[in-house]
């Protein structure tokens, strides 16, 4: 009789999100499922990790049959915790991250708590996959991306993510009938215009509030903000590596022949 693969579910919204529903029904389909969520929302933490203080892990009773722990640390700290104390000694075969509500397109992947959970699991050897919506509303309709989350997981479950351990997934908000296909494609350049809203609390005390809007600044037609606005499934394949490997030639010959630094 054939194993069911082990699939290790995370997210960033914490363990009654929506999302983490969506993808968890999705999920139980094709293996045996094991959730590891954080126990309060996490987003924009990046792939940040606790250090200065203990990390808490409870089981909850959420999913029907299947086993599910909250953890009090960030996503990548569930991550961890899922592979060294709760699936300790086990293979897992797959990590599915999300569903996040919002775009984790183009550099928005460096700021996502999804994200970083789904490389995390990378980076530990583990086929991981990011899904994220476009639609930042509680009440979002994760129905339409469903079938393409089913596909992409049996896609890499069957061998097909050959050259690389994470996907950056991202689906439009729309009906499914008007979603028309699944686009690769490269990370879009883009960046956030910010500013900071100030403000005044109760007791008198300045605050400032983090605000802004996303510029991209890329004209192709290979990369995922197009495949969005043009109504297709995002899949970037993506890897922790941040060498600027276009500039290394170029720094080797200016850098590398200087034998005595300037004073």
């Amino acid at each position: 009789m054939n194993k069911k693969p082990l699939i290790l579910v995370t997210n960033d919204d914490g363990m009654f999100a929506p999302g983490l529903r969506a993808l968890v029904e999705v999920a139980r389909n094709l293996g045996e499922v094991v959730v590891v969520a954080p126990d309060s929302p996490q987003s924009g933490q990046g792939h940040a990790v606790t250090l200065s203080e203990p990390i808490r892990i409870n089981a909850v009773d959420v999913f029907p049959e299947i086993d599910a722990y909250e953890c009090s640390g960030t996503p990548v700290d569930c991550v961890k915790l899922a592979k060294h104390i709760v699936l300790k000694d086990r293979k897992i075969d797959l990590c599915i991250s999300g569903i996040n509500h919002g775009s984790n397109a183009s550099v928005n992947i460096l700021y996502s708590g999804t994200m970083s959970a789904a490389m995390e699991a990378a980076l530990e050897g583990i086929k991981s996959i990011g899904f994220s919506l476009l639609d930042f509303s509680y009440t979002a309709d994760f129905a339409p991306s469903q079938p393409y989350i089913k596909t992409l997981m049996k896609f890499v479950l069957n061998g097909g993510m050959q050259k690389g351990h994470l996907f950056n997934v991202n689906i439009p908000k729309l009906p499914l009938e008007e979603i028309r296909g699944i686009k690769v494609c490269r990370q879009a350049h883009g960046r956030w215009i910010e500013e900071f809203v100030e403000g005044t609390d109760p007791r008198g005390e300045k605050y400032y509030w983090l605000t802004g809007k996303f510029e991209v600044n890329d004209q192709g037609s290979d990369h995922d903000i197009w495949a969005l606005e043009n109504g297709y499934v995002s899949v970037v394949p993506s890897i922790h590596d941040l060498t600027n490997h276009a500039e290394l030639d170029h720094l080797r010959q200016a850098l590398e022949t200087i034998k005595t630094p300037a004073s």
